[in-house]
């Protein structure tokens, strides 16, 4: 069973693009008493950003204490990745081997996940309650204002690669990064109460976590994140718009 479990994902791995297998080389080496640091830091800045929240999801839409609650969210997020030690920006390997900073590839993944996310929000508007998670969630751009919801909008998912794919991923330590992050990542959604985010959280969080592995740093994730978040913010609230049909209120669990 071990082997082919091992040879199950040795293909799975040689379908990915090598932007999410090959590691650039790296040296981030730090001293135990640094290491240490770093994770006592995470480990505080994580329980209290995912009760923030938490906490600006159960607002109403458009109002005053949910863009001051979400940008307290993005603040604590950056603070904590700041305070826990050095980050790196990353780079990708170029087509003669050399070095170059992310930028059109971590795009274009942007892009690409964002295509796979409409296809399964149109599977997902056929299940009551992802229906209703997505319409809640969605509820916050449709209602708000649009430049302040592009602004937190942009602000908290650039925090989330600091933090989660930064400092935290540098808290995890050399074995298996990637699945604890994204796991960490995805439990700090789950204060949001809302289903449809947390899927989101494993899935993109996975993708995030691979082109963190592989580029060394925070920019390729960074532009995929922000990416993904301006094509979801365009053109996934339509597709949830409210019709008059029963809703919840936004923050509320969806009833199963």
């Amino acid at each position: 069973m071990p082997l082919l479990s091992s040879t199950f994902a040795d293909r799975i791995v040689s379908l990915l693009p090598r932007e999410l297998v090959d590691k650039v080389p790296r040296d981030h080496l730090e001293s135990d008493e640094a290491f240490h640091r770093r994770r006592r830091v995470v480990g505080a800045v994580s329980l209290t950003g995912a009760a923030l929240l938490g906490r600006s999801l159960s607002t109403e839409p458009d109002s005053k204490q949910f863009y001051a609650l979400t940008m307290g969210v993005a603040a604590t997020w950056t603070a904590g990745a700041f305070a826990s030690g050095p980050l790196h920006l990353g780079w990708e390997q170029d087509h003669d081997e050399g070095l170059r900073r992310p930028l059109v590839t971590p795009v274009v993944m942007g892009a690409a996940a964002f295509g796979a996310f409409y296809c399964a929000a149109l599977v997902a508007r056929r299940i009551p309650v992802l229906n209703r998670a997505l319409t809640n969630i969605l509820a916050f751009a449709d209602q708000g204002s649009a430049p302040l919801v592009t602004m937190t909008t942009f602000a908290n998912g650039a925090a989330e690669e600091v933090f989660f794919r930064g400092a935290l991923y540098a808290a995890a330590g050399t074995d298996h990064p990637v699945v604890k992050s994204t796991a960490v990542y995805t439990l700090a959604t789950t204060a949001t109460r809302n289903p449809a985010l947390v899927l989101a959280g494993g899935a993109m969080g996975t993708l995030l976590g691979l082109q963190r592995r592989a580029s060394g740093g925070i920019q390729a994730p960074m532009l995929t994140h922000l990416t993904w978040s301006a094509l979801m913010l365009r053109f996934m609230p339509p597709l949830f718009r409210k019709t008059g049909a029963e809703t919840v209120r936004p923050g509320q669990p969806p009833q199963v």
